[in-house]
């Protein structure tokens, strides 16, 4: 008896939903309603499952995204995507590691819900344009243009200098030294100068509703949390694909934080306070292409 194809690839199918969507939560709903859809097929009609797996989860997770927007706009202050515990598998493979970062989710946020399946179907997973045209409702050369545009706008917002996973280990290591030990000269030297911070407490955690814009405001800022928080203890993940930090007072786990480097230095930090989203990192999620 051969495996269920839905069994094989739902790793994938997660990794698509999770990308288009940027909420674990919202993912999982998806795959099982895949699952549904895949369990009423009639199978013996279907000749290649894995494409057709990925044309039921990016059409339920259009659906979804449509759904969500009205969430998103109401939402308490900065949202940002739902963070996963990720292991060094995912960090190898440079490309699925970026595109699942929470710097390239927040890009992927600001594009139309069609620009985003298209963007992620064909940059990520490499889906042929015939496919994706499927999946999406459109003609093939209507989706060529379209991945041209969201290719062309991700462009403009991702961060410009990749830096190897080495390097950032090390930046991330000099950041948290710095904040353990309330060190202000550390953080200068490890913060780009117009280094940004965008918070995501939801309304349910004590977090800033505007992102802070400045070494000048972020490291005196972080620089007194030890003193504040006297239990913090800040230690390393890999978050999303890339290091990270997972921030616990007294035990209980408050935050944790992605950055994005640049030439040497973090020019933005992303940090999830909301309980609600912090629920998958405590276990690793397999991530798939």
């Amino acid at each position: 008896m051969t495996d269920d194809p839905f069994v094989t690839h739902r790793g994938l199918l997660f990794t698509v939903a999770y990308e288009m969507l940027g909420s674990a939560a919202d993912a999982e709903d998806v795959v099982q309603e895949t699952w549904l859809r895949w369990a009423g097929a009639e199978r013996e009609k279907v000749r290649e499952p894995r494409a057709y797996l990925v044309r039921i989860v990016t059409r339920q997770a259009l659906n979804r995204l449509r759904t969500v927007a009205r969430r998103r706009e109401e939402y308490v202050g900065e949202w940002l995507p739902e963070p996963l515990l990720t292991g060094p598998d995912v960090a190898e493979d440079i490309e699925l590691a970026e595109s699942v970062s929470l710097a390239m989710l927040t890009v992927l946020e600001t594009l139309r819900p069609t620009e985003r399946a298209v963007f992620v179907l064909r940059e990520v997973f490499d889906v042929p344009y015939a496919e994706i045209a499927v999946a999406v409702g459109r003609t093939p050369t209507a989706v060529r243009q379209i991945a041209h545009r969201a290719r062309e706008h991700v462009a403009a917002r991702r961060p410009r200098n990749r830096v190897d996973r080495a390097e950032r280990e090390a930046v991330v290591e000099r950041f948290m030294a710095a904040v353990r030990e309330g060190d202000l000269r550390g953080l200068l030297d490890v913060l780009a100068p117009d280094v940004v911070v965008v918070a995501d407490g939801g309304g349910i955690a004590r977090a800033a509703r505007r992102p802070i814009e400045g070494a000048h405001r972020v490291a005196p800022l972080l620089a007194g949390l030890a003193e504040r928080e006297p239990g913090l203890e800040v230690t390393p993940i890999l978050l999303n694909g890339e290091p990270g930090m997972r921030l616990v007072l007294w035990g209980e786990l408050i935050a944790v934080a992605g950055v994005v480097i640049e030439e040497g230095r973090i020019t933005r930090v992303h940090a999830v306070r909301n309980p609600e989203k912090l629920t998958r990192v405590g276990e690793e999620v397999a991530l798939r292409r």
